[in-house]
């Protein structure tokens, strides 16, 4: 067994035992300083609450990354395995430490992309674009269908965490699946690493100041403004298509910039985001059957972070940590009072919803909240697919997704890319 390995399978047995100071201690200090040894806890103890005790080590192997070695531990608990990944640099240092299902890391590593069948590549090209100017410059990429155009074009907006500019989870490029399914259908599309993924350094240092806006917003405005001076891009007809967290915030970018053309939401919440996460994590632990001692705890504790985000106690003092996902305060206090619904009530422009029936994540509440609050308008339409999970890509069975559907190799589904298509077509005259 060579030193790193050795290290790895060191570290996983302090954890283990509850020494998590120790385990701590063995990270290279860069990493130190975004991670505390009450995060290296909580994070253990939540792999616990969802999996169960741990019960062994099961076997070790490495994955060369570029310039880092991962040694992969996979171990066993009670109700799954899990690969804990300790990254090292090229000095032996351990720059990373996770935990993700048994084979994730090699299936994202080695997962080849192959095209859903309503692709059709020779009806458009992509060309290499930068979304905004100085610090917080991001790559793209413009897909433009043959021709002289203009074109009506989409700006895909992403969910929440380090997003690529495919949205890839596992095996899954659910942006990319859009770009390429559109741009065949006569329909540019603008997609782009998230901040969060291409500044993620720079981010931890500034936690406390970050909010959707930073996140998000900013940079979705950005690409509406790239594609408004983009040759062969018709500037009276740009909509966004926002995800997840990109539908939820989607109404704040409409007000910000009411010359975008449209506004399509897909799995968007309406209801708080603090209630969303506690309703997950309920959902996931109940997986599992009965909950166990470690996931009650957890839950109670994170409807205690909950009950603090919705208190008036809550100010810029209150330490992130007692906050869910540990997100600052500053990000939540942003959020408070915000109905994303109610303000869609004051847009003018058009507005698309959909909804996969089939998602834990984002719900038929929040697809009847769109519905009740813009009832009224003549320009919002609304769709819900039956058997679809949050990514709008099928689910085995057709009942209710798990986390686990995300690793199943699938396509967003060609109905959904037709709806989007011909929405455009037909309502951004």
């Amino acid at each position: 067994m060579d030193n790193n390995t050795t290290a790895a399978t060191q570290l996983v047995a302090q954890l283990v035992q509850g020494d998590f100071v120790g385990a701590w201690q063995r990270l290279a200090n860069d990493f130190q300083s975004k991670m505390s040894a009450e995060q290296v806890q909580k994070a253990w103890q939540g792999v616990i609450a969802q999996c169960g005790p741990f019960k062994e080590q099961i076997g070790t192997h490495i994955l060369q990354i570029k310039q880092i070695e991962m040694v992969i531990v996979t171990c066993a608990f009670a109700h799954a395995s899990v690969d804990v990944n300790v990254a090292f640099n090229s000095t032996g240092e351990i720059v990373g430490v996770s935990a993700t299902p048994t084979g994730y890391l090699e299936q994202q590593v080695n997962a080849t992309y192959e095209p859903p069948a309503y692709v059709q590549s020779a009806l458009f090209r992509e060309q290499e674009v930068q979304i905004g100017q100085g610090e917080w410059v991001l790559p793209g990429t413009l897909s433009l269908p043959v021709g002289d155009g203009p074109f009506p074009a989409v700006v895909l907006v992403h969910g929440s965490g380090p997003q690529d500019r495919d949205e890839a989870i596992g095996p899954n490029k659910p942006f990319r699946d859009l770009a390429w399914g559109l741009a065949s259908q006569g329909i540019a599309v603008l997609r782009y690493d998230k901040r969060t993924k291409v500044y993620g350094e720079k981010m931890s240092h500034m936690v406390d100041t970050i909010t959707v806006q930073t996140e998000v917003i900013d940079d979705a405005l950005a690409a509406v403004a790239l594609l408004r001076y983009t040759t062969q891009i018709d500037p009276h007809r740009i909509c966004v298509l926002g995800h997840s967290l990109g539908g939820y915030v989607l109404p704040r970018i409409g007000s910000a910039d009411p010359a975008i053309a449209g506004l399509i939401v897909l799995a968007g919440l309406v209801r708080p985001l603090e209630d969303t996460i506690l309703e997950q994590f309920t959902y996931i632990y109940s997986l599992t059957g009965t909950l166990s001692a470690e996931q009650r705890e957890q839950l109670d504790a994170l409807a205690k972070q909950v009950a603090l985000v919705k208190s008036p106690a809550l100010s810029l003092a209150t330490l992130a940590t007692d906050l869910p996902m540990g997100m600052s305060p500053v990000y939540w206090l942003d959020l408070r009072g915000y109905q994303p619904a109610k303000m869609a009530q004051h847009l003018k422009q058009p507005m698309l919803i959909l909804q996969a029936e089939s998602d834990y994540q984002v719900t038929m509440e929040d697809f009847q909240g769109w519905q009740d609050a813009l009832a009224t308008r003549s320009n919002v339409q609304f769709k819900s697919y039956p058997g679809l999970s949050h990514l709008f890509t099928p689910v085995e069975g057709g009942g209710k997704a798990t986390p686990g559907a995300y690793m199943v190799p699938s396509h967003v589904i060609e109905e959904v890319v037709s709806d989007i298509a011909r929405w455009v077509k037909t309502s951004l005259q």
